[in-house]
């Protein structure tokens, strides 16, 4: 079982970037997935979750009203679509399966983890 994020890369200030996470099986279609961030010298943190049939959502209160996360149960992939970046926002992106099927904030409900992709924001 795999989990392969994409879509980061290196943006100004005020930008958007659209993150995408590839499921290699059909096997989550009735898990939760969340997105968490890791930047340099924190701990990682939770970002935005959506439940399994993708009506239920949740934020972390940094990234409310700009990051949007949304999933695809045909394609297998989830998105986080993050508009108005900050430089606060640099970190490494990692999307996840959860156990359950509604959206968590804790890292402890997510059993698989994808390899990152690298978000940079510049002033």
């Amino acid at each position: 079982v795999q989990l392969q994020a994409s879509g980061g890369g290196s943006v100004q200030a005020g930008d958007s970037l659209r993150l995408s996470c590839a499921a290699s099986t059909r096997a989550f279609s009735n898990n939760a997935m969340g997105w968490f961030r890791q930047a340099p010298g924190k701990e990682r943190e939770f970002v935005a979750a959506i439940s399994w049939a993708g009506g239920s959502t949740s934020y972390a209160d940094s990234v409310k009203g700009r990051f949007t996360i949304s999933r695809d149960k045909i394609k297998n992939t989830a998105s986080l679509q993050m508009n108005s970046l900050t430089p606060e926002d640099t970190a490494v992106y990692y999307c996840a399966v959860s156990r359950r099927s509604y959206s968590g904030r804790h890292q402890s409900e997510y059993n698989y983890w994808g390899q990152g992709t690298q978000v940079t924001v510049s002033s």
